[in-house]
């Protein structure tokens, strides 16, 4: 039956939390599209035959085809289709920038707003953990095992396409828990832990084994994976080692990675009441950077019972590097904006405490090599914002454990692993990367295109060898 397309030249909003109530607690922000939302929003979609969303996808989700089986109310027809793509739907319904990608090649969003793919993907993926009663398939063993390091986004997707394969793949996670960032790094008001659990017990389901707190390049090398008779191995460990700015007063009492603040509020639960997890309860907060870690560090800072929180960012708002959704719910929580504004010295008391941090103005000068505009100082323009915390969130790189015990394995000036581009493939035979370990910090979305594409490669690499 012909579907009667919904010409609204506007998505559907989704509905979230009041920002006066949401900013004093950890639930989830944004609530989820209702059955009706999300079957009318559909309905938006011209089902596209040449699919631009899905050429944009880093993952290539077949977007119309899973859409249309939504507007046709078909919820787990829409599921399959997704899942032939995606182990982590539910994740990327949430997380990934689809204004940046699907959604920025829409039709609809060339007169109008562009259909609400990530909200129907999540959606989606959530209408499936409530109502469905099937347990995934258990794939047939094809004799050959992979192991995996790192349980973050990257490993999980090249983790999960194995196994459907028939692969016996083990993945080897240095925390407690797995889930990497997603667990670790992003918020519970964005990304509710027991979404990705529900995603990792799904793997588990079809025979991935996890092995959690075994540090590779310590508790074993990778060298040893291979004479326990692993055929291949892909590196997905992230980028977790943070970068700071080297001015004075880094190494005062106060000072946070924000790496280190989110680590402590999300994976060891510093948000809940009777928490052992040390952390300090600050008043006055400021956050150096500009990108989606930033937005979280800010955010978690106002709910742990900040008065003020300070996003400090050398360029304008314009360069913002985070989502717009996401610096939008930062403004609605109070979060307060200096733009054109760069952090010169962190400024201490005689008890080594931060009180302080000294910054000076910039304006925009001609643009870099990113394309961006550079900030430069203004002559004569220092100022000192008080605060008692500053939250470094300047960016990531890769631990560089698994490079100095690696014999061969390249890697670039910036400690990321060299390789050739497509196949996550190494200058060590057999060895395969991909994700932040890659590239340095980037998105879900993008880590987990690179775990697919290693794991179509890794099969293709082990059939040649047997």
């Amino acid at each position: 039956m012909a579907i009667k397309r919904n010409m609204d030249p506007k998505k559907c909003p989704m509905p979230v939390q009041d920002p006066d109530v949401r900013k004093n607690n950890f639930d989830e922000v944004a609530l989820g599209y209702t059955y009706e939302m999300a079957v009318n929003e559909a309905k938006r979609c011209m089902n596209c035959k040449n699919k631009p969303c899905t050429t944009a996808c880093p993952v290539s989700i077949n977007i119309p085809a899973f859409i249309e089986r939504v507007a046709n109310e078909d919820m787990e027809g829409a599921y399959e289709i997704i899942s032939q793509s995606s182990s982590l739907p539910a994740v990327c319904g949430r997380v990934c920038p689809q204004e940046r990608q699907c959604e920025s090649k829409c039709i609809r969003g060339v007169k109008g707003e562009s259909v609400g793919i990530g909200r129907l993907e999540r959606f989606v993926a959530d209408y499936h953990r409530e109502h469905s009663t099937e347990k995934p398939k258990m794939p047939a063993y094809n004799g050959h095992k992979v192991a995996i390091v790192g349980s973050g986004p990257s490993g999980l997707t090249a983790a999960g396409d194995l196994a459907k394969l028939g692969y016996k793949v083990t993945v080897y996670e240095a925390l407690h828990l797995a889930g990497g960032v997603l667990v670790y790094g992003i918020p519970e008001f964005r990304l509710p832990k027991m979404i990705v659990q529900k995603e990792i017990d799904d793997l588990k389901a079809i025979g991935v084994d996890i092995e959690t707190n075994m540090v590779i390049g310590k508790i074993l090398t990778i060298d040893e994976l291979f004479e326990m008779g692993n055929e291949a191995v892909y590196i997905g460990s992230g980028a977790g080692l943070p970068r700071f700015m080297n001015i004075p007063g880094e190494s005062l009492k106060g000072v946070y990675s924000a790496n280190e603040y989110l680590t402590r509020i999300n994976l060891m639960k510093a948000y809940k009441e009777g928490s052992k997890t040390p952390i300090m309860h600050s008043k006055h907060v400021a956050v150096v950077g500009g990108g989606n870690v930033a937005m979280d560090a800010a955010r978690c800072a106002k709910r742990m019972g900040a008065e003020d929180v300070y996003i400090v960012y050398r360029r304008s708002m314009n360069e913002l590097p985070a989502r717009k959704e996401e610096v939008e719910h930062a403004m609605e929580e109070g979060i307060v904006f200096r733009t054109l504004t760069n952090p010169v010295e962190i400024l201490g008391d005689d008890t080594g405490m931060v009180n302080g941090i000294k910054c000076i103005e910039m304006e925009l000068g001609e643009p870099d090599v990113s394309g961006r505009c550079r900030p430069v100082e203004k002559p004569d323009s220092e100022f000192v914002i008080d605060v008692d915390t500053v939250i470094m969130a300047i960016g990531t790189s890769p631990n560089p454990l698994i490079r100095s015990t690696t014999p061969g394995l390249e890697t670039n000036q910036r400690g990321c692993i060299v390789t050739d581009g497509d196949s996550g493939m190494t200058s060590r035979e057999g060895v395969y990367a991909g994700g932040d370990a890659v590239t340095g910090a980037a998105t879900v979305i993008l880590a987990m295109g690179a775990g697919k594409a290693a794991a179509k490669a890794i099969d293709e690499y082990i059939k040649s060898k047997n």
